[in-house]
């Protein structure tokens, strides 16, 4: 034994060693703009991207973990509930390609922080921190100091439309508008436009002419009179507007106005238009060149809008297949910070995801299938095993190397999973060697690894038995109506002396059932047969019970159905024990209307006899 214990210690220090030394390149605020133009030709030229995150925590007590009776609703309200309250603080992405036996990186990792750098409020007024993670990271390395004074912030796609309405925007390019009204024109939109297009001919007329007089004072006195104004070198003059309708009527007036007049919308602070101002160029070419700048000037506003949300924008744009070893957790996280707020429910959470991110790959999944990782574990753990267990070569190359100082910090779990990722498709003999020439392929080669928890895609459909496939031992498919949920029981019991004492106490017990413990206050008992979860709750809750079973009642004894457990869940009670959380939805439950979900009479969960949930392995 100690032999093993002792091999066991050389493996991970082995391991450790290694990871120090893989080359991460390490981006902060200070450098974060310089290096988006390498990170989007490293997407472009990559098959796939990995990412990893490391968050302030996950949650925060044991019971919220993923458990493996929880279904994709509860398990969705799980991740949800810890992506709001946590916050991200590394973003470690891996653009990589597999050649053969040679797998080529393009690892980095972006220290994250959110900074309310515009005053607005926003990202965060706050957030949870988990002792154990702070912890991690500060044995590693981690610079706090650098995070927060020199970490990236950013906006949500939500919170950026919030914040240019509340704060204003300097100005907005046509393109933002549909430049053709649609529908007629009203008499006063005639007026209004006939006004407009009298003003704006007098206006160029008087532009044109003061260029051929010497006279400064008669020409000073023309743009005054006009409303003349200048857009750096050149002439321009503001039309001002009422309506959202007028901007569309003065847009579509200028485009056919005059090929050399360039519009810009000034919108006005709190929502809507303030005025249009036409800028009258000298030539095609010089109007070109005003557009682009106004182009670029608009895109530099976008950015200190963004921030970090840049790179998720440009993941987004790649439509790359994208990497995860716990994609619910982490694509809850990237939903939440990066995009809106999340959805109520799985479905809609799923259907929102695809449509930014349709190709995602939960490598945890694939790697479920090969002999001896049943069971979820880490990454290093997995590679390990890998390793040892089946030759799989895999050469990693990391082109660009980083500086002495950036090995030191974290972002190695990208290279990690990049690494894995490649040896478990050498292991279950999939080829990757077309994927960077069909994408189409993809979906046929790697089927396997889509995730879990709905592939995230709005067209998959499971089956009428919706089915949660935890990879533990001595696996059985049950029924959620099986399940039922107790507390109350005396303190220091165990699921063996449980089974013991319920063994007996009424009939529903004489056929095959098991106990299991969820914590130190709850517990789990299944029932194999249809029909005895119910008889058991029915008589647990009657005044005629006796025997054995009605002195547990009178100790404290109380049981439940798992209909219970997904209020709990939906209702978002996250107490420290979950006998507690389900003690408030029973007696809320007994005060309301509250009707049983149809969908748990069809939902299936696949259950290990264990006597207790090792949640170091969840």
């Amino acid at each position: 034994m100690a032999s093993r214990f002792s091999s066991l210690r050389l493996q991970r220090r082995r391991l450790h060693t290694a990871t120090n030394q893989l080359s991460v390149r390490q981006i902060r605020n200070t450098d974060f703009y310089g290096c988006l133009g390498d990170l989007k030709n490293h997407i472009s030229d990559s098959d796939f991207i990995a990412l990893s995150l490391q968050n302030t925590g996950s949650s925060s007590f044991p019971w919220h973990r993923l458990q493996s009776f929880d279904t994709y609703d509860t398990a969705y309200c799980k991740a949800k509930y810890a992506a709001e309250k946590f916050q991200i603080l590394q973003f470690a992405l891996c653009p990589f390609s597999v050649r053969e036996s040679k797998l080529i990186a393009h690892p980095y990792n972006f220290h994250l922080f959110p900074r309310d750098d515009l005053n607005i409020g926003m990202p965060s007024y706050s957030f949870s921190c988990q002792v154990s993670h702070l912890t991690s990271m500060a044995r590693e390395g981690f610079d706090f100091d650098a995070c927060i004074y020199d970490g990236i912030s950013y906006l949500s796609r939500a919170q950026e439309s919030i914040a240019k309405v509340r704060i204003g925007r300097s100005f907005l390019t046509p393109s933002t508008y549909a430049v053709k009204s649609s529908s007629r024109q009203t008499i006063a939109d005639s007026v209004f436009v006939q006004r407009v297009k009298s003003r704006v001919k007098n206006w160029k007329d008087a532009c044109n002419s003061s260029t051929k007089t010497n006279d400064a004072l008669l020409s000073s006195l023309k743009k005054l009179i006009i409303g003349s104004e200048q857009y750096g070198s050149r002439p321009s003059m503001t039309i001002d507007v009422c309506s959202e309708r007028q901007v569309l009527l003065v847009l579509e007036l200028l485009s056919e106005f005059s090929d050399d007049l360039v519009p810009v919308v000034n919108p006005a602070k709190g929502g809507g238009t303030q005025a249009i101002r036409a800028i009258l160029t000298s030539s095609k070419e010089d109007k070109i060149l005003l557009e682009k700048e106004l182009q670029n000037l608009e895109e530099e506003e976008n950015k200190k809008f963004r921030g970090f949300r840049e790179v998720v924008d440009i993941i987004s744009a790649s439509q790359k297949p994208i990497l995860s070893y716990n994609s619910l957790n982490d694509f809850a996280f990237i939903h939440s910070k990066f995009l809106a707020p999340l959805p109520t429910g799985m479905d809609e959470f799923a259907s929102s995801l695809h449509l930014v991110f349709p190709r995602v790959l939960d490598v945890k999944h694939l790697i479920s299938k090969i002999g001896g990782l049943s069971k979820p574990i880490s990454i290093a753990s997995a590679l390990s095993y890998l390793k040892n267990h089946y030759f799989a070569p895999i050469d990693l190359d990391i082109p660009v190397e980083a500086t002495g100082n950036d090995r030191k910090f974290h972002g190695h779990n990208a290279i990690l999973l990049c690494h894995l990722f490649a040896k478990a498709c050498s292991v279950l003999k999939i080829d990757l060697g077309g994927v960077q020439s069909n994408n189409n392929c993809l979906a046929s080669k790697l089927d396997g690894c889509a995730n879990v928890f709905g592939s995230f895609s709005p067209d998959h459909h499971e089956s009428e038995d919706e089915d949660i496939k935890i990879s533990t031992k001595n696996v059985r498919k049950v029924s959620c109506r099986h399940l039922v949920f107790l507390w109350g029981f005396r303190d220091g019991m165990t699921a063996q002396s449980m089974k013991t004492a319920l063994e007996g106490s009424h009939e529903v017990f004489c056929e095959e059932f098991d106990v299991r413990f969820v914590d130190k206050k709850c517990a789990i008992v299944v029932f194999w047969q249809p029909g005895l979860s119910e008889a058991f709750l029915d008589a647990i809750n009657s005044d005629g019970i006796v025997g054995c079973l009605k002195d547990m009642v009178s100790e404290g004894l109380k049981a439940t159905g798992y209909e219970t457990y997904k209020r709990v869940c939906r209702l978002g009670l996250w107490e420290a024990d979950l006998a507690e959380s389900l003690e408030r939805a029973s007696s809320e439950q007994h005060h309301s209307s509250f009707e049983a979900d149809p969908e748990t009479e069809r939902l299936d969960i696949y259950y290990s006899n264990d006597s207790i949930i090792n949640l170091a392995d969840l």
